[in-house]
């Protein structure tokens, strides 16, 4: 079969990842500030990280294949790292 959208990437938003963790974990980690969580979005079943909405001041570590730099500027701003893997 032709695929002519051979190209698709499962995309989400900054202000989805906190959704990717449990509730338990995000409390965790915002009482200990010495450790921050990692959240893998490959996982998840993503790809890229876009930047549309709002990211907590809490810091984060995403891993991703693809970052758009609003989005890594917005973790950066936050805390957080980014992480890229293949």
């Amino acid at each position: 079969h032709l695929i002519k959208h051979g190209k698709v990437i499962p995309a989400i938003n900054v202000d989805r990842l906190w959704a990717l963790v449990s509730e338990q974990t995000r409390q965790y980690y915002k009482d200990n500030t010495d450790k921050a969580p990692v959240i893998d979005v490959v996982k998840a079943g993503y790809m890229k990280v876009t930047g549309k909405g709002v990211l907590p001041e809490q810091p984060v570590i995403v891993k991703a294949r693809y970052f758009t730099k609003e989005a890594e500027v917005k973790i950066k701003e936050a805390g957080g790292v980014c992480i890229l893997c293949a």
